[in-house]
């Protein structure tokens, strides 16, 4: 079998173990390196005095980053591999098996690099997917303060559109300090402009029966939210100050129906905005995870699902065909409502989400503005054969057309 590399090495990482096997030529040695910063470094320098030209590892949970950042820095070429093409292979028993394998594969150009992104994108990418978890973590602690709520009989979520806004945390603070909730015009003074209409039915709501535990529940819940609101300010003020270079390309972005400034800084961060390292849009489709699964058997064809693909990239590209499946005019409501008739919701918006992935991509690599096609579209599509299936089935439902009256 051919040698791509004549030296190079396989390395298996743990949390606090590193195991390194290097080949060269037809002989190999195995190291183990603890996972210190020190301790990597001489693995570094090991593989360096020795000739290495390629090392190769799988990419095991966030492990393999701090290996891969410092021979980044020292300038030792890495290739990250996707675990899932190590699984099959039989006989690894041992991380030393592990090592062995990886190597082996490496030295005859058996292995297929997985796409790994600058050091500057993987640090805004734990940005922004830290951002992203503190919402989340929002969102779940507003599900528990409604949950408190509901079991102290105070309906404030079911006047409120939003129990988050200004108006009903000033109630919610009032009330878990205890403070009478029953004069309407003190509650008035609470209230926003837009609100005032509904103050009977918010001083009925907020007529339930709070126990001290319950009062002290809403309190820690509140300092909390408001706590993580702080942090999430902070977090948008840094992820504009770190993407002031993807500025232009978020403001494109942004023009898509479904996309806020948020979701387009998510969106890039795990992209990039240089898509040349994408040969085309279905590349990028199939590596996000949002392009349906080939499944085929005996000329048949079976339900693909979706690949796995990049999972923040993936969520986030749904939340944004969720809310482009409602803009009322948009070419992707129209997409949706067709799709979801005949194959349900869920595919529908997947559908609109790897539609929204391939505009993206074109709008980053060509420069173009994004120009929506409208909810009109799809009936330029064969439109005389839609009129005659139109007419058949109005036929068949017993309408018959009006001729023309003729006049002898």
């Amino acid at each position: 079998m051919e040698v791509v590399y004549r030296c190079c090495c396989g390395i298996d990482v743990h949390k606090n173990l590193i195991v390194a096997c290097l080949r060269k030529g037809g002989r190999q040695e195995l190291r183990e390196f603890g996972t210190m910063t020190g301790e990597i470094k001489a693995l570094a320098n090991w593989l360096t005095e020795a000739g290495c030209e390629m090392a190769a590892m799988e990419s095991t949970g966030p492990y393999w980053k701090p290996l891969y950042n410092l021979f980044e820095l020292l300038g030792l070429d890495t290739m990250i591999v996707n675990a899932a093409h190590m699984k099959a292979v039989p006989g690894r028993k041992t991380d030393s098996k592990d090592a062995e394998w990886i190597a082996e594969l490496l030295q005859h150009g058996l292995l297929r690099a997985s796409f790994v992104p600058s050091r500057e994108q993987r640090e805004l990418r734990e940005l922004t997917r830290y951002r992203k978890s503190i919402i989340e973590e929002r969102s779940r602690e507003l599900n528990r303060l409604q949950k408190v709520l509901e079991g102290a009989n105070i309906k404030l979520g079911s006047v409120v559109a939003d129990i988050h806004s200004k108006s009903a945390q000033r109630l919610l603070e009032r009330l878990a300090a205890g403070e009478a909730m029953d004069d309407s015009e003190e509650i008035s003074k609470l209230l926003h402009k837009s609100l005032l209409p509904k103050l009977d039915e918010i001083v009925a709501a907020l007529d339930g029966i709070v126990t001290p535990l319950q009062r002290a529940l809403l309190a820690q819940i509140l300092d909390h939210i408001n706590d993580l609101d702080k942090r999430i300010k902070e977090l948008d003020r840094m992820a504009e100050a770190y993407m002031a270079e993807f500025q232009p390309a978020i403001a494109e972005v942004c023009q898509m129906p479904g996309i806020a400034r948020r979701s387009a800084e998510v969106i890039l961060a795990e992209t990039g905005i240089d898509m040349s390292r994408f040969p085309s849009a279905a590349h990028l489709c199939s590596w996000a995870g949002v392009c349906p699964g080939n499944h085929q058997s005996a000329g048949k064809r079976y339900h693909g699902k979706t690949r796995k693909g990049n999972k923040t990239l993936k969520s986030m590209l749904v939340q944004c065909a969720k809310v482009a499946s409602r803009v009322k005019g948009s070419y992707f409501a129209a997409q949706y409502q067709r799709i979801a008739a005949r194959r349900g919701k869920n595919r529908a918006t997947m559908a609109v989400a790897h539609s929204m992935l391939i505009a993206i991509y074109h709008v980053l690599k060509e420069g173009v503005p994004f120009r929506d096609l409208g909810a009109d579209y799809y009936d330029g599509f064969r439109r005389e054969h839609k009129i005659r299936n139109y007419l058949k089935r109005l036929q068949a439902l017993g309408w018959e057309p009006e001729l023309p009256s003729t006049t002898a």
